[in-house]
């Protein structure tokens, strides 16, 4: 193994694998046992003995064993990053932020320059991506280590080839559980929270995408990851539409600084959730037919071509409405996807090339997917599994391009919630800032021609 696939990782060895490991690695405990706790030195869980136990007073870790199995019978091993870099990157991208965008980029790479902590809150479709290349490229030309992680495989998946044009000089390691190529040691990496586990004070600068989504948020072993893969001088940029209260609570603590956006890149306002009433939308699906609003929203689809997005909450309901779309709309070509679905990706990929018209799917394509053009529907989104901040980002995927800034977003519920008026309400509220920006930007452009 070469020393540079070492760097800032901690790589779980057995003696036997660590024989052939360069000089000057660093040997690391994997658990520490005390009293009746077993902790996990990798991903930071507190274990019960018992519950942790292996033959002969051996214990592993049992919530990181998709990593590979953590036990005292193996060690971690580690060489510190030493910044190994040579052609220094520089941002190729020659696309122009609007000015809201650039306070909010200058903001950011100030945060980086101070080793800060801070949260970036803006609207779905402001172009958080794109405000991230002053910020980095800065860290890049510095010679820094930089990191962007996301908790889902899609949204790794369409960052990587943006930061890969945005900076087409070096090549950025793509980093998650799918991924079939061997680990290289690189300046820019894109990754799945959950690879932040295999680092150890390995990067300068580590923002965190999409961080109130599962599994990121509520889960303390990625919390863990973030701390331990950025080193002590690092910078940490959390990026949110939804923050969450313990957030907002940072902020408030002075334990983050923050920049916000209410308005989109192209100017325009978050649509508005339309709700629909049905109290048996599920059990006409269940005899093979579509409620009569439904039968309306398809049919405008079925005569424009337009695309759009069904979600539902339970995946046994995904092939159900699918039969029952087909039934009335067989010329309709549309696919079901969901979180394990072995060909998700690939789905995804079909409805991005414009192969298919719709796609049936659960919460997993509720963010870092964008599709331009489409519209959305949401049956049942009076169930619990759709969060407030679900339904928010669910709301948007419509809209995020120039040539179709605006679309339809449908919710049918069974009965009225607390949590789709809490959407609705947080909708309003983010437009109405948004609107207030609109107007003083009008203002300054008026002031500016006289």
């Amino acid at each position: 193994m070469q020393a540079k696939e070492l760097y800032g990782r901690q790589l779980l060895l057995t003696p036997v694998e660590a024989q052939q490991l360069p000089a000057g690695t660093q040997k690391l405990p994997a658990l520490k046992v005390t009293g009746q706790q077993v902790q996990c030195l990798r991903c930071g869980s507190q274990l019960q003995r018992r519950w942790a136990q292996l033959p002969d007073h051996h214990y592993y870790c049992y919530q990181c064993l998709t990593l590979g199995r953590v036990s005292t019978l193996t060690s971690l091993y580690h060489l510190p990053e030493p910044n190994a870099f040579t052609d220094l990157p520089s941002l190729t991208w020659d696309g122009q932020l609007t000015g809201p965008q650039t306070d909010c980029a200058n903001r950011v790479k100030a945060a980086f320059q101070a080793r800060q902590r801070h949260l970036l809150w803006a609207v779905t479709g402001a172009g958080k991506t794109e405000m991230l290349f002053p910020g980095l490229a800065w860290a890049l030309q510095q010679g820094l280590r930089v990191a962007v992680a996301s908790p889902r495989v899609d949204v790794c998946l369409e960052l990587a080839p943006r930061l890969q044009a945005a900076f087409a000089t070096t090549t950025v390691a793509v980093l998650h559980g799918r991924q079939p190529a061997p680990y290289v040691y690189r300046q820019l990496t894109v990754c799945t929270t959950h690879q932040l586990l295999r680092f150890r004070e390995a990067f300068d600068v580590l923002v965190i995408d999409e961080v109130d989504a599962f599994p990121f948020a509520a889960n303390p072993r990625l919390t863990y990851a973030v701390e331990h893969a950025v080193k002590p001088t690092g910078a940490v940029l959390y990026l949110t539409a939804t923050p969450s209260r313990e957030l907002l609570q940072q902020v408030k603590r002075g334990q983050l600084t923050i920049s916000y956006l209410p308005l989109r890149f192209h100017r325009h306002l978050l649509p508005k959730i339309q709700v629909t009433l049905a109290p048996k939308w599920w059990s006409h699906l269940q005899h093979g037919k579509l409620i009569k609003p439904v039968q309306r929203w398809l049919t405008q689809y079925a005569t424009s071509g337009r695309r759009f997005l069904i979600f539902v909450p339970r995946i046994s309901q995904l092939a159900i409405v699918q039969a029952a779309i087909q039934r009335m709309f067989p010329k309709m070509m549309g696919l079901t996807v969901y979180s394990a679905d072995p060909e998700r990706l690939d789905k995804v990929q079909q409805m991005r090339d414009q192969q298919v018209q719709y796609l049936v799917t659960t919460t997993i394509l509720e963010r870092g997917v964008t599709l331009p053009g489409i519209d959305v529907i949401v049956l049942g989104a009076d169930d619990a599994v759709f969060s407030t901040a679900a339904l928010v980002q669910i709301t948007g995927r419509v809209g995020r391009s120039r040539d179709r800034p605006t679309g339809a977003v449908h919710m049918v519920c069974a009965s009225h919630a607390r949590h789709v008026k809490q959407a609705q309400r947080q909708i309003n509220l983010v437009n109405r800032k948004g609107q207030r920006l609109l107007n003083e930007l009008s203002t300054l452009s008026t002031t500016a021609n006289h």
